[in-house]
């Protein structure tokens, strides 16, 4: 696991906190915010992945030293 990886899932767990708070609150600022955080923590995340997934392939690939 990268630090994308992991940025990216407290990004959404923040923006989940900030939407619910929204929500109880009557905040709609606050909710799309949450919103927003969340997108952004699962961009980040799949960046992580891809990263991830890119530097296994070249491990596992024969005719990389």
């Amino acid at each position: 696991m990268n630090k994308d990886q992991v940025s990216g899932r407290v990004e959404e767990a923040k923006g989940k906190i900030k939407e619910v708070a929204g929500k109880v609150t009557g905040s709609d600022k606050l909710q799309t915010e949450g919103l927003v955080d969340q997108a952004a923590g699962k961009v980040q995340k799949t960046y992580g992945d891809v990263k991830e997934k890119t530097k296994d392939a070249l491990k596992s690939d024969p005719q990389n030293p």
